[in-house]
């Protein structure tokens, strides 16, 4: 191991790190969010509460499909269920996730907007 150059700050920044079982839990939370499928989900649900048939129908891909993707996102607590009658209606847990995947999508808006060519000028 190289010798640390400046102990105090190295043990300023260990205080500062949350237990292993955190950033377990974060990029567990980050891997369920790594899906394309499941982040059209949580945009959707961003927006309002749908229920399978129609997550299915907007996302473009079968029921089962998307109970599965759902069971992923419920396991992390990033969704919740509620019944009415024989339709169950999925919602994001908290606005939390909706915060993450809002700055997420602008962070990709920015990066969008750098990569493409400049838009043609009008005389």
């Amino acid at each position: 191991r190289p010798a640390i150059r400046h102990p105090d700050e190295v043990r300023a920044a260990r205080r500062n790190l949350q237990s292993d079982e955190v950033y377990i839990a974060l990029a567990e939370t980050f891997r369920a969010l790594a899906d394309s499928t499941r982040a059209k989900i949580v945009s959707l649900l961003m927006r309002n509460e749908m229920c399978v048939t129609d997550l299915a129908a907007v996302v473009g891909v079968t029921e089962s499909a998307v109970s599965q993707h759902l069971r992923i996102l419920r396991s992390q607590s990033l969704v919740r269920n509620r019944r009415d009658g024989q339709h169950v209606f999925y919602v994001l847990i908290d606005e939390h996730i909706e915060h993450i995947v809002g700055v997420a999508l602008e962070h990709l808006g920015h990066s969008i907007e750098l990569d493409a060519p400049p838009a043609p000028q009008r005389d």
